[in-house]
């Protein structure tokens, strides 16, 4: 009679994910000139742009909830309330450090 393994406790895998860090500040408008001039003349856009970037509707690109989503996707510490306000209060600055950091993590290759 042939013996039979018998496994006890499965296997486990784990891959918790890093935090992550925005790539640029909310007000480093001077560290990516075309993205700033972009978001000063063309906020529209901008807007577009970045929508098409996450693969979302483009009338999403300055939304809270592209923030949101882009935050938890790259686990960038934060609240749906901060991501209101900096989308409220500074819509041009919010959509300027989306479309940075979008820029950077591409160019590093990991953008997904």
């Amino acid at each position: 009679m042939a013996s039979q393994t018998v496994i006890t406790v499965q296997p486990q895998f784990s891959a918790a994910q890093q935090r992550g860090e925005w790539q640029t500040g909310l007000m480093d408008c001077c560290s990516d000139c075309g993205v700033c001039l972009c978001g000063t003349f063309c906020l529209c856009c901008l807007s577009i742009q970045v929508a098409g970037d996450m693969d979302e509707c483009c009338l999403c690109g300055s939304s809270v909830a592209i923030r949101t989503l882009y935050r938890t996707r790259y686990n960038i510490p934060g609240s749906i309330l901060g991501d209101f306000c900096a989308t409220w209060w500074c819509t041009p600055c919010s959509l300027c450090q989306l479309k940075r950091d979008i820029k950077r993590r591409r160019e590093m290759g990991i953008f997904w």
